[in-house]
Formats: C-alpha cells, sequence, structure tokens
C-alpha cells in the first residue's frame, strides 16, 4: 500500500526498468519541450508516480552543466517596483525552464559580499537590480561566461548588460509637465544620490526647468526610503518658500511625502502642492493617492533581460548590450493639470507636449 511518502533513493534506471522503456526516455519525459510519444509518457508518468520518482536538478545540473537558475539581486523590496518585478521574472523564467533564486544585495554599495555566495549555486545568469557590481567581478563573470544584466540601472562597463528606461528624458518630460502647469517654484526629493537613475532623473529635471527659466531648485535626499523621504518632505515643506511643485524620485517615496503634506502640513494636493512621481507602481493608482508618475515599462523591461540572458546563456557569448525603453508621463489628481498636452490613450491620461 502505498503511504504517500517518497521513497528515498529512487533514480531514473529504476523508473525506466519499471516502466519498461530506456533511461534516456525517462530523461526525456522530465525534460519540457523535449520530443517524446503520448503512450511512453504515460508510462513512464505512471512508474515514477509508484516509485515515488522526482528528477534530481542537482544531479542533473552535473550532467549538463546547467544548474537551470537565475539569480536575482536587489536591495530592497520596499519599493513595490521590485515584487512586481521579481513576479514578471519568475513567470517568463519559467517558459524558459529556469528558476529565480533571490539574493538580498545592497542599495548603497555593489554587491560583491553576495557574489560568493551566490556562485555556490552554480547559477547560469545573474540579474542586479538596485544593485551593481565591481568592475573587477564583471569582468570575472564574463571570463567565466555568466551573462550579468543590470536591471533598471546603466553602467559603462563593457561586461555588463543593461535593461532600462530613458530616465533623463523622463525627467525633462516631468518638468515640462509641471512648467506647463503655471507652477513657479520648484522642489526635488531624491533617491539614492550614487545610483544611475537618480541621477539621470534629476540631470533631466533640471534641464527641463532650465530651458525654461527656472534654475532654482529646492533639494532634499530621501535615498528612496519612506522614513528618510518623510524626513525630507517635513523640512522641504515647512520653509516659507517651500516649493508649489515637487518632483519626488519614484512613487515609493512620493506616497510618503503626499502623507506628510496632506496628514501632518495640512497642504491640499494639487492646490498648493502638486507632486509627480516616478515608476507608476499600484500605490499611484489608488483613488486616494492618484500619482502622476513617469512610467516604466516593466514587462517590456523583464522581457528584454530575460532575452539578453538566454540569448547569452545559449551563444556561450558575453557581449554588453544596453535595451534602452521610453516611458509615459502618466497624468492623475496629484498634480495641476496644464491647458494643453494631456490626451487620452487606451483609457489613461498622458502627458505629450506638442514639441514632442
Amino acid at each position: 500500500m502505498d503511504s504517500g511518502v517518497k521513497k528515498p533513493g529512487v533514480t531514473s534506471s529504476q523508473v525506466a526498468r519499471r516502466a519498461g522503456v530506456s533511461q534516456s526516455a525517462v530523461s526525456r519525459t522530465f525534460t519540457p519541450g523535449a520530443s517524446i510519444s503520448p503512450k511512453t509518457r504515460a508510462k513512464v508518468m505512471a512508474a515514477a508516480k509508484e516509485l515515488g520518482y522526482r528528477p534530481n536538478a542537482i544531479a542533473r545540473s552535473l550532467i549538463t552543466n546547467r544548474s537551470r537558475i537565475i539569480a536575482v539581486v536587489m536591495a530592497y523590496l520596499e519599493n513595490l517596483f521590485y515584487p512586481d518585478v521579481l513576479e514578471e521574472l519568475g513567470r517568463l523564467l519559467v517558459k524558459e525552464n529556469y528558476r529565480l533564486l533571490l539574493f538580498t544585495g545592497f542599495m548603497d554599495r555593489d554587491s560583491d559580499p553576495v557574489f560568493d555566495q551566490l556562485m555556490q549555486y552554480r547559477v547560469d545568469g545573474i540579474v542586479l537590480a538596485s544593485t551593481s557590481l565591481s568592475s573587477e567581478l564583471s569582468e570575472e563573470c564574463a571570463a567565466a561566461g555568466i551573462p550579468v544584466v543590470l536591471f533598471n540601472r546603466t553602467t559603462e562597463r563593457d561586461a555588463v548588460s543593461s535593461v532600462t528606461t530613458r530616465n533623463r528624458e523622463g525627467g525633462r518630460r516631468v518638468a515640462e509637465f509641471l512648467v506647463a502647469g503655471g507652477h513657479k517654484r520648484f522642489g526635488y526629493i531624491s533617491g539614492l544620490e550614487s545610483s544611475s537613475t537618480n541621477r539621470d532623473r534629476f540631470a533631466g529635471y533640471k534641464e527641463g526647468l532650465a530651458e525654461a527659466g527656472h534654475t532654482e531648485i529646492i533639494y532634499e535626499v530621501g535615498n528612496y526610503d519612506r522614513a528618510e523621504a518623510e524626513a525630507a518632505a517635513r523640512k522641504m515643506l515647512s520653509k516659507p518658500d517651500r516649493p508649489d511643485a515637487l518632483f519626488v524620485a519614484n512613487d515609493h517615496m512620493a506616497v510618503a511625502v503626499m502623507d506628510v503634506a496632506r496628514h501632518e502640513l495640512g497642504l491640499s494636493i494639487p492646490e498648493d502642492l502638486s507632486i509627480v512621481g516616478y515608476d507608476d507602481v499600484g500605490p499611484a493608482r489608488w483613488t486616494s493617492y492618484g500619482i502622476t508618475s513617469m512610467s516604466q515599462p516593466l514587462k517590456r523591461m523583464v522581457e528584454a533581460t530575460v532575452n539578453i540572458l538566454m540569448d547569452q546563456i545559449s551563444s556561450g557569448e558575453i557581449e554588453a548590450e544596453h535595451r534602452i525603453l521610453n516611458g509615459e508621463l502618466v497624468v492623475r489628481t496629484s498634480a495641476r493639470l496644464p491647458k494643453s498636452g494631456v490626451v487620452e490613450v487606451d483609457g489613461r491620461r498622458i502627458f505629450k507636449p506638442a514639441k514632442g
């Protein structure tokens, strides 16, 4: 009688003997996409169920020299953009018969300390989100034939591929939107100042405002952290010359800033203060926040990341590839509307200035 407990030590050879097929037929049965007749597959699955057999991924990796594991290193999951990225990465990798293994990195420095740890799992590729590797380890990965893709980050290193959006253009678009709304005093709450995304967003914002004749920007640092963003908002918005338009480097911080502005300082949004965020994550779409936000095409970004990994894994050639995708400024209720430039696209309001 089958107790339902998996029997230890069952091998593919035993399954093959019980099913009356070859060992290679057992292997093909448990290999997604492999060619095998329905009749043979049914016999193997019946024998495997009877014996309590499950294929050993570790043993298979020793034979194929592929673990079919992609390591994903993320600095933090508090920002809801990254859990959404994880979900989409997992979904697309499963289609390629890969699994992801999550490691926690460092938001304010390279992820070198976790490198030795993740390499113990014989990973076939690495995705670095909201973190990076030193140039030495990047080159080591390339020499070992392990593809590395920076997600939502850019780099000048030849050995590392990247997938990001046009952050500089996004910052400029935010500036154009706020200027078109008739604002006069502008602020910026930054993310991690050393990150490429923050640098590019702020650079574009400054350029867009300067072109309209606005060179003064009230600046505070939020470090992509809720508590620090709240402190930055209190300091900035308590000043007599507080801004009437504020660009916050991501939606995670923008939520915190809106809470401080409304519930601590009694400001009305957007009458007293317009706020624009970045990423277009879930809370931005909630009615109670309605954050006007520069969107990132998450699904296309993840698809590009997986495509780069699969191409480099299958070819064995590590050549840096940089994919830069376009986003859109999604208009909601957190910012004053300009007189023109807001259009309806697929049920969403998008800001598209005439010159763009």
